[in-house]
């Protein structure tokens, strides 16, 4: 493992010293915005974490290595190359054992910051239950990630493409919590309301960083979901969101589009309905979950 997970000098000095790390995905730069917005956020959310006095770890797969923490050129390289597989926990091995180039999604990302001993994640949403999977079988392997990996992830929610009821159900069942940041009810990613509730509302980063501390110190193994909504001056409205969302799925229907292609897809789709109004939301939220990562990571250090 020596030869394959690889820190850089900022975050191996961040251990070394006992600082604080916040994880980020890179799937995010690779296949969830266009080129430049990707890589102008995945710099901005990293100073954001440095501002709160953390540090952050982008982490994805190059030349097979897996990378904790990376240059700007990486940034770059990850934004801009077309040869970038998007990696997901079965996908690990072939990427890693091929020596390609992988932006992992927040099941991959678990995992390698649960390997590298980060113990808070930062993204945008994380996957679920898909609309139709009663037919299709398909779920995210984020929620499987969530069961086992002791990882906390701020997220706003739940992307609201999902099922989002079906998906808590799955949660429940795996017994992972789900937390409201200051809200009762769970964020729909780019709506900060939806019709379902979380489990507990806790109203600070201490509260948090103390809920995580003692789950794992009671033998409860598995992660946490922060949910976060997007600031309010960004949201977009629930019922015009579900619509642009719904005739996005019709649309992927009647192409064919499956599996891992399915989210980017819709997310496009989204961004060009919207007129590019989600691309803002996003932005708006992945920054918004970074700094609440920053000040839970802080609190638990």
């Amino acid at each position: 493992m020596n030869d394959i997970l690889v820190f850089s000098e900022e975050v191996a000095a961040a251990k070394a010293e006992r600082k604080p790390i916040v994880a980020l995905e890179s799937t995010i730069i690779s296949h969830g915005m266009p080129y430049p917005e990707n890589v102008q956020t995945a710099k901005e959310v990293e100073q954001l974490i440095r501002s709160r006095g953390a540090v952050p770890a982008t982490i994805a797969i190059i030349d097979g290595k897996m990378k904790i923490g990376l240059t700007d050129d990486e940034l770059e390289f990850l934004g801009t190359s077309r040869d970038i597989e998007k990696v997901s926990r079965r996908d690990l091995p072939y990427v890693v054992a091929k020596k390609k180039h992988g932006a992992t999604t927040v099941a991959a990302t678990m995992i390698c910051a649960a390997m590298a001993g980060i113990n808070v994640f930062a993204t945008g949403g994380i996957g679920g239950v898909h609309r139709g999977a009663e037919r299709t079988m398909d779920i995210s392997a984020d929620l499987q990630e969530l069961a086992q990996t002791n990882v906390a992830v701020v997220c706003a929610g739940a992307k609201s493409i999902l099922d989002l009821g079906l998906t808590l159900e799955y949660l429940e069942t795996h017994g992972v919590p789900v937390l409201g940041y200051q809200t009762d009810i769970l964020p729909a990613f780019y709506s900060r309301t939806s019709p379902f509730r979380v489990d507990y509302r806790l109203d600070s980063a201490e509260e948090i960083a103390q809920f995580i501390e003692t789950k794992w110190a009671l033998g409860l193994d598995g992660g946490i979901v922060v949910a976060n909504p997007v600031p309010q001056e960004d949201e977009l409205e629930e019922s015009y969101i579900t619509s642009i969302i719904e005739q996005a799925l019709k649309e992927a229907e009647e192409k064919h589009i499956t599996g891992k292609a399915v989210t980017p897809f819709l997310l496009d789709r989204v961004k060009t309905l919207t007129e590019g109004k989600s691309l803002k939301a996003n932005i708006a939220l992945v920054k918004n979950n970074a700094v609440l990562a920053a000040d839970i990571a802080r609190a638990l250090s």
